[in-house]
């Protein structure tokens, strides 16, 4: 099946503004925040390099690095409309795919005795993943802002209240969002809301 026509282009990039706007995008992916949150978690966990590279890891590949393969792979076979799947419609299976793979990784946690502080935070996770999901599923919510904001209260409960000084970096998303053209200003803001939320305010409660 020939999937281009269902396809939206990326947007074409014309000036500085637009260039910065893919910069923070790319640079604060989902992906890339998912990467790096769970060896930050796991470092205040463990309090030493090898336990807290080993369960960062963990969560990292589960919840990040795989998924993102299949993103990669659906973008580059033409399944969906690159690695952001900027369509809607395309979002069901890379959003199905991260969820199961990151139920394994918990379920991995679980099995393993981790630190609660990991297994908190793939739950967390997990949970903003099946709200996401469901907004998705009418709404093109944006998960770069639900992500990013979502790794506010988290570092914030971890390492003190100065991490709250991200948010600025979630408001630098999310304008890049709609600078690009592949939000609305309300789907950012409701984004980081739930964000916040969900994967924030779960892991929080759940420490």
């Amino acid at each position: 099946m020939n999937h281009t026509s269902e396809i939206t282009a990326e947007p074409e990039i014309r000036s500085f503004p637009d260039h910065v706007a893919r910069v923070i995008t790319e640079v604060c992916a989902p992906w890339v925040v998912v990467l790096f949150l769970p060896l930050a978690v796991a470092w205040e966990a463990t309090g030493s390099p090898g336990p807290a590279l080993g369960w960062g890891l963990l969560v990292a590949v589960t919840s990040s690095l795989l998924p993102m393969t299949v993103i990669v792979w659906g973008a580059r076979t033409g399944r969906w409309d690159g690695h952001h799947v900027r369509d809607r419609a395309g979002r069901l299976v890379p959003l199905l795919a991260l969820t199961s793979m990151s139920a394994v990784g918990l379920g991995l946690l679980v099995v393993l005795d981790a630190p609660w502080p990991m297994i908190a935070l793939d739950i967390a996770t997990i949970v903003a993943l099946l709200v996401t999901s469901g907004i998705t599923a009418w709404w093109k919510v944006s998960l770069h802002a639900a992500v990013t904001a979502g790794a506010v209260p988290v570092l914030a409960a971890i390492y003190g209240p100065a991490c709250w000084i991200l948010l600025a970096l979630v408001v630098a998303v999310s304008w890049s969002r709609v600078r690009l053209d592949d939000h609305t200003t309300a789907q950012v803001t409701v984004g980081a809301l739930a964000g916040i939320a969900m994967a924030g305010g779960l892991f929080v409660a759940l420490l």
